[in-house]
């Protein structure tokens, strides 16, 4: 059976999970901000060692259906609101009081477009409109604008002001400063939600862009047959020219999340909250009765778009997440250290303190085990960032502030998820990423969850989780007030759209299944589905939209999980034990159990660390732990 390759890149580490059938091979690398092909094709080479027993990434490539590849990259820009500075040009002034609708909207607007806002008045035409244009395109370009959203107040002025443009300005120039025209970028008539998702895409557009390309480049050279695909929010994959970089935005966490909808199907659970816990971001997701909560208008750091995305939510904090002291407090987050230069500990010239430092002074981490082994941490260089960053701000001792740290960042962990929790019964907490297990108890203990399921490819799960994507794309077409006719017409071009798309992604479309409805917008920002009936009524009384939506679907394999756990138990066998700080005072030796050689059935209890492969487990006092029918931790919290 061919390969299928899935790939995660996060702020910090990049993670591979390469499928054949039901064997998995997985590892992770450090990601390259400088140039993210690197760590793609290290990764790719790391995991041919571990099938092969020695590099062989030709033969990985050249044995693998398909690469899908997700990525953080522009989630972390967004939170941190660093990307190119952009330019938007309207004709109604109205528009920008619509786009500043809360402090969110008000701080990211402020960061990413600023005082780079032209409007060009509605009632000019002609050459009063031409010189319009042109002087306020220069302006904004002038100002320092390195992309452009362009919106009009409708289509036929929106192409109006796209022919100026190209004929007022020479092509080299237009190459250099790209424009966005909003309708053309999605069908809502929706004006402030289908605007902000121009935005957002400009803005993450190059992000995505000058990697995957470079990507594609270095695959030609290895004649891989195969395009890379992009793996999307909506659980979809496409080539790279065909996919949108909103749609980007979170789609390693839905990884995760169609993950985690296996795991609850799998163990029979009815509400999981996943929480992936990255370099840069916690990113949490709602599985409940086995569907993944989802948004036909998504938002995006609160503010609605146009697409469809999963309802995944993305907070500041994370391994890599700046720990630090203001006005007498430590605050955990939302910048961060990254890869580069990484945790203090990773000795790469890093300054600031981590989570991962506090983890590896209290004991929690083995400096001798961390990523297997292939990474030495510096114990030094955490105690005196500690000491000079925090101890000394706060007048306390290295050990007293490792305990507040600690404590301070599973509280922000715990408040990323605590609003999604149902009840203490019901709920169960997936915890996974590279800093998912280590805190997990803790901050499920003050969220008042008692259920931790932590999988046993909890280091690289969100990559595991692309496992159960197929190849798609999706249309639509505004079909408000069109006759029967015109709709039908419009359903053919849409499916020759599906059909050329398909073709070039290697397939026919009669091998493909297709889903159309109709959505039904509502003024209050409701959106309806219904089965596409070609007499249905569309017209646009109370001033409801009606969109035509098709998605095409090749299905490719998905792994199937296995859950439960042996009615038979035994007791878990530890490997050694470990000293661990569990107050500024006391220091302990806590057993250390060794998830890969667990057999289904152990039981154990806390206060213990499990060792995973790539990921460290705390399981403090008054939690159970037991090992399942696939191997995946499960904790109970029993105070």
């Amino acid at each position: 059976m061919e390969r299928l390759i899935n790939i995660d890149n996060g702020g910090t580490l990049t993670d591979i999970c390469v499928g054949s059938g039901t064997d998995f091979a997985f590892t992770k690398t450090l990601t390259t901000p400088v140039d993210l092909s690197q760590c793609l094709f290290d990764a790719m080479t790391k995991a041919s060692t571990v099938i092969y027993g020695e590099p062989n990434l030709s033969g990985l490539l050249h044995s693998t259906q398909h690469i899908r590849y997700s990525s953080t990259q522009g989630t972390n820009a967004l939170v941190e609101h660093k990307g190119p500075r952009l330019g938007l040009l309207v004709d109604d002034a109205d528009i920008l009081d619509e786009l500043h609708f809360d402090a969110r909207s008000w701080s990211l607007f402020d960061d990413i477009v600023g005082d780079r806002t032209a409007i060009v008045p509605s009632e000019l035409d002609g050459d009063e409109l031409n010189s319009a244009l042109v002087a306020e395109v220069t302006r904004l370009t002038a100002a320092g604008a390195e992309r452009l959203v362009l919106a009009a107040s409708s289509q036929a002025r929106e192409k109006m002001f796209k022919r100026i443009i190209l004929e007022r300005f020479p092509r080299h120039l237009l190459g250099s400063v790209p424009l966005l025209f909003s309708r053309e970028f999605a069908a809502d008539e929706v004006r402030a939600r289908r605007i902000w998702s121009g935005i957002i895409n400009s803005f993450l557009h190059p992000t995505v862009e000058r990697f995957l390309y470079s990507a594609e480049q270095r695959l030609r050279t290895h004649k891989v047959k195969n395009p890379l695909l992009i793996y999307r929010n909506d659980g979809g994959s496409s080539r790279v020219a065909k996919s949108v970089a909103l749609k980007t935005y979170s789609s390693g966490p839905r990884g995760g999340l169609e993950g985690t909808r296996a795991l609850a199907q799998a163990y029979g659970l009815p509400h999981v909250l996943m929480i992936d816990v990255g370099g840069t971001t916690t990113d949490v997701g709602i599985v409940r009765d086995h569907q993944i909560a989802t948004a036909r208008r998504g938002e995006i750091n609160g503010i609605p778009v146009s697409y469809e995305l999963s309802d995944v939510h993305s907070t500041g904090v994370g391994g890599s997440s700046i720990i630090a002291v203001e006005d007498g407090q430590i605050i955990v987050g939302p910048k961060s250290v990254g890869a580069a230069p990484g945790p203090a500990c990773f000795g790469f010239g890093g300054t600031q303190a981590t989570i991962t430092d506090v983890n590896l002074l209290l004991g929690v981490l083995d400096p001798d085990t961390y990523l297997d082994g292939e990474m030495f941490l510096d114990k030094d260089r955490s105690r005196a960032v500690i000491q000079q960053s925090i101890a000394d701000p706060l007048g306390i001792t290295v050990e007293e502030a490792l305990i507040e740290m600690a404590s301070e960042y599973a509280r922000k962990v715990s408040e990323s998820f605590a609003s999604s929790v149902d009840s203490a019964e019901t709920t169960t907490l997936a915890a996974f990423g590279g800093g998912g297990p280590m805190s997990a108890c803790e901050a499920a203990r003050i969220a008042g969850v008692r259920k931790v399921l932590i999988p046993k490819l909890a280091a690289v799960f969100s990559a595991f989780g692309i496992s159960f994507s197929n190849i798609s794309h999706a249309y639509e077409r505004n079909v408000t007030d069109l006759s029967q006719t015109q709709i039908e017409a419009a359903a053919g071009e849409m499916e020759s759209w599906a059909t050329r798309d398909m073709f070039q992604e290697g397939y026919d479309i009669d091998e493909c299944t297709r889903d159309w409805s109709y959505l039904v917008d509502h003024p209050d920002g409701r959106v309806l589905s219904e089965a596409f009936d070609s007499t249905a009524d569309v017209r646009s009384e109370g001033g409801l939209q009606t969109t035509l939506a098709l998605r095409a679907t090749r299905n490719l394999p998905h792994p199937i999980v296995k859950g439960g756990s042996p009615e038979t138990k035994s007791a878990a066998v530890s490997a050694g034990t470990r000293a661990v700080r569990t107050s500024a005072e006391v220091v302990e030796d806590l057993p250390v159990y060794l998830l890969d050689q667990q057999v289904p059935g152990a039981t154990g209890a806390g206060p213990a660390i499990v060792e995973g492969q790539f990921f460290t487990a705390r399981v403090p006092a008054g939690w159970e732990l037991e090992i399942s029918n696939s191997g995946d931790l499960l904790l109970t919290d029993t105070h």
